[in-house]
């Protein structure tokens, strides 16, 4: 049975269970590929500017020239896919910008391709989860510090082996360290302590991502006079924390409940989230 849904591939709509892709793709074949994951609402893209300048960024870092790809275009070629797969309410799009032509670790040539996906999305505002998540943290493997942490590659095989930990240690969430032992970020989120009005989160130099809902929450907060301290996370602060939340520009704000037998409360959560939702397409 065919697909009710489409995807765009360099401009040009396909089923999106039609086969469009050869063995030669190079995010395949060697991860050489940036992507960036949009949240809709009202059937509109959120923070859509903020995607393209990290795109740009990470297309700067990887070397990708941008001539070939125009980002007014994509923004309408979104909108449209949006359109074409009936998304009117909640949303999910996916935009893939990969590296084209032959070579090995090496490419013969600057040519780039993107994919733009969009499928629905069970909520249309941001909501906040029923029950807390419960975290631990995972050991195994570090987060380096370098200008590839704060850009989202496909070629992530420590946050997959994190996420294998996660299943098997029947967690929500792990947090992951840098390569000094310090709290850097979650599986696919920001990271957030709260307690007596202040914020904490790590500074992009300890090698998280540069998240677009972390910007949103640290401009929320700032408006609501709540301190905001970016810089070193470890684990007493951890311990010392009356909140701690997860950030992402799909799901939003998402509250931990747990680490290890820590408890935490969401009261300060519910208002940033609150405040989110006022804002969003504002």
């Amino acid at each position: 049975m065919s697909s009710q849904f489409h995807i765009n591939y360099n401009g040009f709509l396909y089923k999106e269970d039609e086969q469009v892709f050869t063995i030669n793709n190079r995010g395949f074949k060697y991860g050489d590929a940036l992507f960036e994951s949009i949240r809709v609402v009202d059937g509109k893209p959120c923070y859509l500017e903020d995607h393209f300048m990290r795109l740009k960024k990470g297309m700067a870092v990887l070397k990708m020239h941008s001539a070939n790809i125009s980002f007014n275009d994509l923004k309408g070629q979104i909108i449209k896919l949006i359109e074409k797969n009936h998304i009117r309410r909640g949303g999910r799009v996916r935009l893939t910008v990969f590296r084209s032509g032959d070579g090995l670790y090496t490419p013969e040539n600057e040519g780039k391709s993107y994919v733009i996906e969009a499928n629905p999305y069970p909520d249309n505002n941001y909501t906040l989860n029923e029950n807390g998540l419960s975290i631990d943290v995972y050991n195994d493997l570090r987060r380096h510090r370098n200008i590839l942490s704060q850009i989202k590659t496909t070629n992530n095989i420590p946050h997959v082996l994190a996420g294998i930990y996660k299943k098997e240690n029947d967690l929500d969430d792990c947090i992951i360290l840098n390569d000094q032992g310090r709290i850097v970020e979650a599986l696919s989120s920001n990271i957030f302590l709260y307690k007596n009005n202040n914020l904490y989160t790590p500074s992009l130099d300890e090698g998280c991502m540069d998240g677009i809902m972390r910007k949103q929450v640290l401009r929320i907060a700032k408006e609501m006079n709540i301190n905001v301290f970016e810089g070193m996370l470890n684990g007493s602060m951890l311990l010392q924390a009356d909140e701690m939340f997860l950030t992402n520009a799909i799901k939003g704000i998402q509250w931990v409940v747990s680490y290890r037998q820590k408890r935490y409360f969401n009261k300060a959560t519910k208002e940033i989230l609150s405040h989110l939702n006022q804002s969003v397409l504002a």
